[in-house]
């Protein structure tokens, strides 16, 4: 396990690269994250973050608590705290999340942003097939939302994993486990451009299986899977705040909102829990919703 100074740098990267938080806010959650290891070093010898548990999180929590600290406070420190071992599990430094049962104050629930299939459209005409890594980066977004994979998942996704002709890829998800994705005939056509071009190029030994890689013949990062879809964005004039996730997220309301079963979506989406999946119907009823308000007579 690497050091906390080493995580809580990786954390801060995450914050200002994928998570695209402003200056203000990676701050305060650095000093969270940071007052817990002041917390973990005088009262359990420094313990790492990965043998830190539950109780030890509550008793920080409590003794926080009792400083007097107000409520918004306490609450964004404990929201602080979720978010860095959220971090800790998707980076695989640790399987569980010690940091799940620690509650907050109430607050609305907020919806996952997702793009109109216009603005996907839109966003993924953008990509210039004539510049470098252009039929790959076309590939990408493609995958993104025909298959709603995560951005670990597609940065990961190996070429031994492709049934292309079958319509489906294999994902490894959270935990190792293993899920078969249907793929459409848009996203397949442009992985199989994408390999055309991928033969020719230089692959290191260490990626010869991995699908997407970068201008070194490496596998690509998550940051710059991001930083790709915040310029092809740009490029797109969408306004709107757009990440890897939002295509995600996109991919399942569309699905929702065309019939698909919320069971399989769970499937597609790899969720341990319907309950995660949940939220795409709560959506797409809130939609619904305002229809019926704005055109329905009699909720008028």
């Amino acid at each position: 396990m690497s050091s906390w100074s080493h995580i809580i740098k990786g954390f801060t990267s995450y914050l200002k690269v994928e998570r695209s938080l402003s200056k203000h806010t990676v701050e305060s959650y650095k000093r969270d994250v940071t007052k817990l290891y002041d917390f973990i070093a005088e009262h359990h010898n420094e313990k790492p973050p990965d043998r830190v548990g539950e109780n030890d999180l509550f008793e920080f929590v409590q003794t926080l608590s009792k400083t007097g600290v107000q409520k918004t406070t306490l609450n964004r420190t404990i929201s602080g705290i979720k978010t860095f071992y959220k971090y800790l599990v998707l980076e695989n430094y640790i399987e569980q999340n010690p940091a799940e049962l620690l509650e907050t104050s109430a607050v609305p629930r907020k919806f996952p942003d997702a793009l109109s299939h216009d603005e996907v459209m839109k966003l993924i005409n953008a990509v210039d097939l004539s510049a470098n890594n252009g039929t790959r980066n076309r590939a990408i977004l493609e995958t993104l939302y025909g298959c709603g994979v995560r951005v670990t998942e597609l940065v990961t996704l190996k070429i031994s994993n492709l049934r292309l002709d079958q319509g489906y890829i294999i994902i490894t998800g959270k935990g190792n486990k293993q899920r078969l994705v249907p793929i459409g005939k848009e996203a397949s056509k442009w992985i199989k451009f994408y390999l055309e071009e991928r033969n020719h190029t230089k692959v290191n030994d260490s990626a010869r299986d991995i699908l997407f890689l970068n201008n070194r013949g490496n596998g690509l990062s998550r940051e710059m899977i991001f930083l790709m879809v915040r310029k092809t964005a740009a490029a797109a004039g969408l306004q709107k705040k757009i990440s890897p996730h939002t295509l995600r997220h996109s991919f399942a309301t569309e699905l929702l909102k065309n019939g698909a079963d919320l069971r399989a979506i769970q499937d597609m989406l790899g969720h341990e829990s319907i309950t995660t999946t949940e939220i795409y119907f709560e959506l797409d009823s809130s939609h619904l919703k305002e229809s019926l308000l704005q055109f329905h007579p009699r909720f008028k």
